[in-house]
């Protein structure tokens, strides 16, 4: 019993070692560090001001086709929801018993539309729109929402200059453990 204790002590002393040297050395002895171009394919997130915005544009008119292409199966002709989530409507419904939260309604920013479709949609093929046809999607349902006009395209500039209705409506979180509150008024 005891040789026994003491060769599990002994691998235990050496697994530990082990460990100790595969942190220090910073691998693990496995795969390979990521090249610039894999990085640069998934670097590619837009915050709530806009900052990274690619280059490009895309009008209404064009969302509108690429959204019967791409989006209607799940969001509804209109975005009016289906398979996947309503995307329209719900203005003014936030503080009510029952909130619709929507585009229109709920998001605090512009530029995370963006974001999200760029990233997610369709959720069969996500990544596989240009940054043009994302524009134009955004610009889409921003119109559906009463946000932008028919005839109106965006770009980064216009995209990061529109104001949403539930920009404001955010608040930090009060509890006394959260070092980082979320988004207060005026962010």
């Amino acid at each position: 019993m005891r040789t026994r204790k003491f060769g599990l002590a002994i691998l235990t002393v050496m697994a530990l070692g082990l460990a100790a040297q595969v942190r220090a050395q910073g691998h693990y002895g496995i795969g390979r560090a990521a090249t610039e171009a894999e990085i640069a394919g998934w670097n590619i997130d837009i915050d709530r001001n806009g900052a990274n915005l690619p280059e490009g544009s895309g009008s209404v008119s064009h969302g509108r086709e690429v959204f019967d292409q791409q989006c209607a199966a799940c969001h509804g002709a209109k975005g009016e929801g289906g398979v996947g989530d309503r995307l329209v409507g719900g203005q003014g419904t936030i503080a009510t018993a029952k909130p619709i939260k929507t585009v229109g309604s709920y998001w605090p920013h512009a530029p995370t539309l963006f974001d999200y479709i760029r990233r997610a949609m369709p959720q069969n093929a996500p990544q596989s729109l240009s940054n043009e046809d994302v524009y134009a999607v955004s610009a889409y349902i921003l119109n559906l929402n009463g946000l932008l006009p028919a005839d109106a395209t965006l770009d980064a500039k216009s995209l990061a200059a529109i104001k949403m209705p539930n920009r404001n409506m955010f608040v930090g979180d009060p509890r006394p453990d959260v070092k980082n509150p979320a988004c207060v008024t005026g962010c």
